[in-house]
């Protein structure tokens, strides 16, 4: 009996959702995407604000490096829970609970601060911002079925590298003529606005019920334990922890780097510290565009996903491992570039694959873990790179020394993907798995 595909416009192609679902459906794209540009520029302006608040507040690296790893405290945490109890609740209350927290968060930095306040404002906001990306895509998800998503999520994940790219350039300008106090009060009425907007205009997706498939274990729900140890589901973690290990350590120490390690001002560091993230708008848009074409030509989710996903991550660790070796401030800049920007593929492809084998009432969860796990890599990352300068003979010794740390990680994180991410694998044996449990407990 020969299958019909469906074409691209029609309902049955598109999860059965209505001509108006799908216009709402991509200005609920528009939304999340400025949700995650807020959420990046909030976690960037720390690493921007760098040298002017270590003089300021007279902080040791290793103690400004604790400030970069506090906003991870509780990061993880956070994304855990709210991935639960995303869930039950609608995600439209979710992320304008979020977004309010996120701006209370910044307000307190427009005052006289110390290092304590500055550490409890970022611990707090850490924990506002640490479900922001899976709750996001499992709000974008509940508009667009499996086989669309992969643009979708490639466009929320550059909400955080434009929102690098847009805000670093004005927050410096914002630091240089102002103060790096009103940096972060600048966020704050920002996230505020966003939250109004979102209150008027955001909405459930109608793709709240799981889709049936021969293929798929989608309309039932598998055990935990074994998704946890689902090694697909492990490989995609691993190479979003060796990708998040450059991030955290980009943000944080990204200016530092520039001004301390290759002598710029900070007049001059806006552009030049958003570049990686401009980099991987580019980036991850094609390879996004790329892996949801080779799923249309047929080509294995393990290639389509698996691979260059994993790949990517490898890359950008040995650009990273190699960039002491090179004689010059613009090829350590061209290296530290692809370094953190090529990785940043595997969260669009990461997630894809998790939701890709999840059933849906419980890819909340199952992405706010992977998140939460990822993004631990934040707790050391930032302290570790502190702790390595502060040792180091000179600063720009001691951020060679991280860079490379950063790049053997990476680099071991996407070798274990390019290995073993294999979602038709498990995809199919829990598929034949769910009919026999179903029969047993008939």
């Amino acid at each position: 009996m020969s299958v019909q595909t469906p074409e691209l416009n029609s309902p049955a192609r598109l999860g059965g959702i209505s001509e108006s679902d799908r216009s709402k459906a991509w200005l609920i794209v528009v939304l999340l995407f400025l949700f995650m540009v807020i959420n990046f520029a909030d976690k960037a302006v720390i690493g921007i604000a760098a040298v002017p608040i270590m003089r300021d507040l007279r902080l040791s690296p290793s103690q400004f490096g604790l400030v970069g790893s506090s906003f991870f405290l509780l990061f993880s945490v956070s994304a855990v829970v709210t991935g639960f109890v995303a869930n039950r609740v609608p995600t439209r209350w979710v992320l304008l609970v979020m977004a309010i927290v996120w701006a209370l968060a910044q307000f307190p930095m427009l005052g006289t601060v110390g290092f304590t306040t500055l550490l409890a404002c970022r611990v707090a906001l850490g924990a506002g911002e640490g479900p922001a990306y899976p709750v996001a895509l499992h709000a974008a998800y509940k508009w667009f079925p499996d086989e669309l998503r992969t643009l979708p999520t490639a466009i929320l994940v550059q909400g955080g590298g434009v929102g690098i790219m847009v805000a670093l350039p004005l927050l410096n300008r914002v630091i240089v003529h102002y103060s790096w106090h009103w940096a972060f009060g600048v966020l704050g009425f920002v996230g505020l606005a966003w939250a109004a907007a979102w209150l008027a205009l955001g909405g459930e997706g109608p793709l709240t019920a799981p889709a049936t498939s021969e293929a798929s274990p989608s309309a039932e729900r598998v055990a935990y334990t074994k998704l946890l140890f689902s090694p697909t589901i492990l490989a995609s973690w691993c190479a979003g922890f060796g990708a998040y290990w450059g991030l955290s350590q980009a943000l944080s120490w990204q200016g530092a780097f520039l001004i301390k390690g290759l002598g710029f001002a900070q007049g001059s560091i806006g552009l030049l510290g958003a570049l990686p993230s401009g980099t991987s708008v580019v980036t991850v848009i094609a390879a996004g565009w790329l892996s949801q074409r080779l799923l249309a030509r047929g080509v294995s989710s393990r290639v389509a996903r698996g691979l260059l996903g994993g790949a990517c991550v490898a890359l950008g660790g040995a650009a990273l491992a190699i960039m002491p070796y090179v004689p010059n401030a613009s090829l350590k800049i061209a290296l530290t570039t692809i370094g953190v920007a090529l990785p940043t593929v595997i969260y669009v492809i990461g997630n894809a694959v998790v939701a890709e084998i999840t059933p849906t009432a419980q890819r909340g969860a199952l992405l706010a873990i992977g998140t939460a796990i990822s993004t631990s890599a934040g707790i050391l990352a930032p302290y570790v790179m502190g702790s390595v300068i502060e040792r180091a003979a000179t600063p720009l010794s001691g951020f060679n020394t991280g860079f490379m740390i950063c790049g053997f990680i990476m680099l071991a994180g996407g070798i274990i993907g390019m290995a073993l991410i294999r979602p038709e694998r498990e995809r199919t044996g829990w598929a034949s798995e769910v009919p026999a449990a179903a029969a047993r407990s008939a």
